[in-house]
């Protein structure tokens, strides 16, 4: 494939954006879903950033609404940091007016009343992962005590339990994500300090994505599917397991993705989220200094 990489000036104005993580990895999402109310308009596209070139992002509209959505969170382990990925990302969010997102990934269960393939809707995080200043420089101060958009959250619950209910599944509409750097897995001994830290489950992606929403004023919520014991909890995880979760869940995921962005509507702002991403008191003082 020639990539062809587009001027930031080029990039689409849609309200709407879905973060893909390694719940749809192993499908093209959202084509194979073969929904008769989606159409992608533009694929392949790349757009100049402040960060460097942008991960691959599709244009999509389902049923009259259009979105942005990209692959496992942009990450491209052999060109950028995870890190950079994420401004690479949200920057192009923000320029296209992104005001609400969703995001999905694959998580490890701290909680022992989590199973396996259980969803979870965090209302929560604890940042442990070792990235500094992953920011994209608004002079914004940044209130997370609402990181997680409770509208959004419970859309996904909603649509979430409706496809797994049936299979006499849960869904738990709070809990803690533990967000760390990876690539690796954490040892036992992380997870019982993450466990006494009152983490539910632990992940990868919710950072810095939780506050870089909140820094372009965007509207975040995401859905966790548990595809492993974390390490030392309830008994070791199989490779098998984790693989067989990953190629069988995916659509159903991609579905409920699809079906909670159908109910989502760009205009609702009774959440409160948009309230919480402040002017910075540091520029004002700088503003005064220098009158």
């Amino acid at each position: 494939m020639n990539k062809v990489i587009l001027p930031g000036d080029r990039i689409p104005r849609v309200p709407f954006a879905i973060i893909g993580g390694s719940s749809t990895f192993s499908i093209n999402f959202p084509e194979d879903l073969n929904r008769s109310d989606l159409r992608v308009l533009e694929k392949d596209l790349f757009f100049e950033t402040p960060f460097g070139v942008s991960p691959e992002m599709k244009l999509v509209e389902l049923d009259g609404k259009q979105f942005l959505t990209c692959r496992m969170h942009g990450w491209r382990p052999n060109e950028v940091t995870r890190g950079v990925a994420s401004q690479q990302l949200f920057w192009v969010f923000k320029e296209a007016g992104v005001k609400k997102i969703l995001a999905e990934g694959g998580v490890g269960s701290i909680n022992h009343l989590l199973e396996l393939r259980d969803l979870v809707v965090p209302n929560d995080y604890i940042d442990q992962s070792m990235r500094k200043d992953v920011g994209l420089g608004g002079p914004y101060l940044l209130v997370m005590r609402q990181s997680i958009c409770p509208t959004e959250a419970k859309a996904l619950v909603d649509v979430a339990k409706e496809y797994v209910l049936p299979q006499k599944r849960y869904v738990f509409n709070r809990g803690t994500y533990i967000n760390t750097d990876g690539r690796h897995f954490e040892s036992p001994a992380e997870v019982q300090m993450y466990r006494n830290m009152h983490g539910d489950v632990v992940g990868q992606s919710i950072c810095p994505e939780v506050y870089l929403a909140r820094e372009i004023g965007a509207c975040y919520a995401g859905i966790y599917m548990v595809v492993n014991y974390a390490e030392g909890i309830i008994k070791d995880w199989e490779h098998k397991d984790l693989s067989d979760i990953f190629y069988e869940e995916s659509k159903t995921i991609g579905n409920i993705l699809l079906d909670t962005l159908k109910q989502t509507d760009e205009q609702q702002d009774d959440c409160g989220c948009h309230e919480l991403r402040k002017e910075t008191l540091l520029q004002e003082e700088k503003k005064k200094a220098n009158s």
